[in-house]
């Protein structure tokens, strides 16, 4: 009997501590293989979502064999929310979701569909064609289409006549109007007032139209020509006038001041239609993108145009990766189209990169879940709360900071010659007519001479110039004689 009890005791204890051993065992292997994968939440009974994902900067990075950026961070928050762990994948074909040629789904949502993946927390655009198969939470961040550009690429060659820039074409000619109108007032007024012009056949009215033009141009350069008005009709109008050229010269020089300093940032590409009227550029976009697919559905002219020019030129225009289409955009005269806020980033990360300021086709980033998931309201309302709490606002400006705007604030470069090439050519032709004038007229008077001496014409032209000449020579000389005299 004793024997017995005896022995059912040493069973009872043996059983207990092998299992015992069994459930430390266990435990050693589960803690091992959370720490081998990217699983993330600890604890006991809570459930665990396979996450598909996608390699970009700065949605999801690889950085010591560690996985963090903006979806990450995203998804940390939400898992602490909502009380679930994650195991994090990326997807396998590196593609965010499309049809294929055979009718299925490629990417994060063709895997999703496959069972392969819960949810996908990636930079995946919500579209009608993946709400059909996949069900969308609330966007956690807004974007659209934009186009990214090279600055150097881009940028404006500065004209020529780059100081006539202030002003348009219009306002140019409407001054040319109201600077020879009110000249003609002023000569027109000046010969009806008897104030100006007491007596029409003895005196000599100084107010002719070459003299009025020439009093106008002075009042445009703010400087007092004759002849002095003295009636009060023409005073009048010359007040007016004086009134109008310093409003006039105000508006130009702020004009001028902004246009200089941000000669550099002016784009000649600023819209859609801007680039598809350039030849300058080749544009295209991610193969097989919502993008694309948002080219090809649209009805608008200028939006068709971009969709047939990149699908004839589909091998040689669209791109693979959206890393592919950064670095195109860098070292060729490329420019990309694609989700903005992306743009956004490669603009804050390169700053010779930059985005036109159009932005088309309104659009969100949302996580995408099986169809009838009971995690899609949940993870909705989560999104909800991140924003109503400033947490996505936070992650926004945690992972596109930047620090080329300081750069570009601070960076001072001198004034191109280009900018101011019109002024001089202008100064150059003033010049040369005032020379020819000088001659014309000196000619003038050698023909009327030639007439009166009977020589010819060359002959006095060339002794008025070499007396008109020598007079300065002669004047130094004697100059230079009295001076050594009076030494």
């Amino acid at each position: 009997m004793d024997r017995g009890l005896h022995f059912m005791f040493g069973v009872i204890a043996t059983m207990l501590l092998l299992r015992e051993s069994s459930q430390t065992g266990a435990t050693r292997n589960d803690d091992a293989v959370s720490k081998g994968t990217d699983s993330r939440g600890p604890g006991e009974g809570l459930p665990t979502l396979t996450v598909t994902t996608i390699l970009e900067d700065p949605y999801v990075m690889v950085r010591s064999a560690e996985l963090e950026g903006y979806c990450i961070d995203l998804l940390k928050a939400l898992a602490a929310m909502l009380h679930f762990s994650y195991k994090v994948k990326v997807v396998s074909d590196g593609q965010y979701g499309a049809v294929s040629s055979n009718g299925n789904w490629t990417g994060m949502v063709g895997e999703i569909l496959r069972q392969e993946a819960d949810i996908a927390v990636a930079p995946l655009t919500v579209t009608s064609a993946r709400e059909e198969v996949v069900s969308f939470t609330t966007p956690f961040l807004q974007t659209g289409i934009g186009i990214l550009l090279r600055k150097d690429t881009a940028s404006q060659e500065m004209s020529f006549f780059h100081f006539l820039a202030p002003f348009s074409k219009e306002t140019w000619t409407g001054l040319l109007f109201a600077y020879v109108l009110t000249c003609f007032c002023l000569f027109l007024v000046a010969r009806l007032s008897p104030c100006e012009w007491n007596e029409p056949k003895n005196e000599e009215n100084h107010f002719t139209f070459l003299n009025s033009l020439w009093f106008g141009a002075g009042a445009l350069a703010l400087q007092g020509v004759t002849p002095r008005p003295k009636a009060l009709s023409v005073r009048v109008i010359a007040a007016v006038w004086w009134l109008f050229t310093i409003a006039l010269l105000a508006a130009y020089i702020a004009n001028f001041t902004a246009l200089l300093s941000s000669g550099s940032e002016q784009l000649p590409i600023q819209t859609f239609e801007d680039l598809v009227k350039q030849r300058k550029l080749e544009f295209g976009t991610l193969d097989g993108s919502s993008t694309f697919y948002f080219f090809k559905n649209s009805k608008n002219p200028i939006h068709q145009m971009i969709y047939e020019y990149m699908d004839k030129r589909r091998d040689h225009v669209l791109v693979k990766t959206y890393q592919e289409a950064v670095q195109r955009v860098m070292e060729s005269n490329y420019a990309f189209i694609g989700e903005s806020i992306s743009q956004d980033l490669a603009a804050a990360r390169h700053c010779n990169l930059i985005r036109a300021p159009e932005v088309i086709g309104a659009r969100g980033f949302g996580i995408a879940t099986t169809q009838a998931s009971l995690w899609t309201k949940k993870l909705s309302i989560a999104v909800l709360k991140l924003r109503e709490s400033g947490d996505l606002d936070y992650l926004r400006n945690k992972w596109w900071e930047t620090s080329c705007l300081h750069k570009n604030r601070d960076r001072w470069s001198p004034l191109q010659p280009q900018a101011l090439g019109g002024l001089f050519l202008t100064l150059a032709i003033g010049l040369a007519l005032g020379v020819i004038a000088a001659v014309v007229e000196l000619s003038n008077k050698s023909r009327h001479a030639a007439g009166h001496v009977k020589k010819s014409c060359c002959s006095v032209f060339t002794e008025e110039m070499c007396t008109r000449l020598r007079i300065k020579e002669n004047t130094r000389q004697s100059q230079e004689t009295s001076g050594r005299a009076n030494a």
